[in-house]
């Protein structure tokens, strides 16, 4: 098959990789890919949000499978530009359409999404700008912290966790009338803070059935010990320690198969990823968020213990043909800890040339923020690299990882050094 993957992250290069395994991979492509991608599939220079061009490349080289990784092009309708073209939608697609897209591209279609289907999560109330002086009411009575939420795209980065009511009302003001995130703040969600430990569930699904990838849990603020501003993500860990059987077991009942037969019947067609994005509060499953997408750097982990041929996944769930079944996993543990630019996730330099990839043999570098310069690699964006240790065990996928992210250099470049210690110490406080 050729096979097209869509986006230039992390996330795409372990698609990429990931794919390349397969026995029904031909030739591969990555548009538009980084210095990565490019060492195992052909770069197009074409950006993810660039239908007309990808679709007349699509059409020259006879495209049989697109992947699609980042969420601004599902949710600007990437699905519906192809399949209005009678040259185009026969071409299988992993990814929804505009309408499933929205789990995403709207918190507060979401919200309103898991109410309406009875899915367990916050309370939440939605303002827009000229409602400034309600969502400051509304916020005089409620109990901090509060969680405030951009309603659409903000990059990772929208969802602001304040502990005071006062901080709350400057930075509800900020989002609404001083578009912190530009238009993705146009609406902003006032939710209940839910007291627990963050996970992430990966289901497949082809709008009817569906299928469990591993679990994981990654790392969002840019400090250790979770302190400091949210970021795209600074490291994941797959398996999750705290998500047992029973656990993940409530998971797929409480929530996975409602949101399914929720899509269903709300006649909104679905193929592809749906990231759920879960507070485990003791024992008990609350959906924060959902991404229409898998996520990065979750994708890092979760691809590694696979333990399947994906092409045949991702073809199943294109065609409708998945079968609830679960996926085989590999019994390891798998580590990623992501190195990023000096000053992400605020302002950073690009352009800086990195050393050492190539010597990194105890895990897999999976790049993100990079491109080719002549005969260097040079960052490219905030997060740069997310290297991946893999191991029977927490303690050795972790070492690994960091043995492989010491051999690497470049100016003001920095990671956390803590990724999976809180796994750690819930492991040791249950031994």
């Amino acid at each position: 098959m050729n096979i097209l993957v869509i986006g230039s992250g992390g996330r795409e290069h372990a698609f990429a990789w990931k794919i390349k395994q397969s026995r029904h991979c031909g030739q591969l492509y990555v548009a538009p890919g980084n210095a990565g991608t490019s060492t195992i599939a052909q770069n197009i220079n074409i950006a993810a949000e660039d239908f007309k061009a990808l679709a007349q490349f699509c059409k020259e080289t006879n495209i049989d499978l697109i992947v699609v990784g980042p969420e601004a092009a599902l949710v600007e309708g990437i699905r519906d530009y192809f399949e209005a073209d009678s040259a185009l939608n026969k071409i299988l697609m992993v990814g929804p359409g505009k309408s499933g897209a929205r789990l995403e591209g709207s918190k507060d279609f979401s919200k309103q999404f898991m109410v309406r289907n009875g899915i367990p999560t916050g309370k939440a109330e939605t303002f827009v700008a000229n409602q400034l002086n309600e969502a400051h009411r509304y916020l005089d009575g409620i109990k901090p912290p509060i969680v405030l939420k951009a309603d659409g795209l903000a990059a990772g980065k929208g969802v602001i966790i304040c502990t005071s009511i006062e901080e709350a009302k400057d930075v509800i003001q900020e989002m609404l009338e001083n578009k912190k995130f530009g238009e993705a703040s146009n609406k902003v969600l006032v939710e209940e803070f839910l007291d627990g430990i963050e996970l992430s569930v990966f289901v497949m699904t082809d709008g009817k059935n569906y299928a469990i990838l591993p679990e994981a849990k990654d790392y969002k603020r840019i400090g250790e010990q979770d302190t400091g501003p949210n970021t795209g993500g600074m490291g994941a860990v797959s398996p999750v320690i705290f998500a047992d059987n029973l656990f993940l077991k409530k998971v797929e009942e409480k929530v996975i198969k409602p949101t399914i037969a929720g899509l269903a019947k709300e006649n909104i067609p679905y193929k592809g990823f749906v990231f759920i994005g879960l507070m485990n509060i003791k024992g008990e499953p609350y959906v924060i968020e959902y991404n229409a997408r898998m996520g990065d750097p979750e994708t890092q982990v979760v691809l590694p213990r696979i333990d399947a041929d994906f092409v045949e996944l991702l073809v199943a769930t294109a065609k409708g043909e998945l079968t609830s079944q679960p996926i085989p996993q590999k019994e390891e543990v798998a580590v990623a800890v992501v190195m990023v630019a000096e000053g992400y996730p605020e302002s950073y330099e690009k352009g800086k040339v990195i050393h050492g990839i190539d010597k990194a043999e105890s895990g897999i570098v999976f790049h993100a923020g990079t491109k080719s310069n002549g005969n260097d690699v040079v960052t490219n964006g905030g997060r740069v690299l997310a290297v991946t240790g893999t191991g029977a065990s927490l303690d050795e996928a972790s070492k690994k990882a960091y043995k492989a992210v010491s051999g690497i250099q470049w100016d003001g470049l920095y990671f956390r050094k803590d990724i999976g210690e809180d796994l750690k110490k819930w492991a040791n406080s249950l031994s």
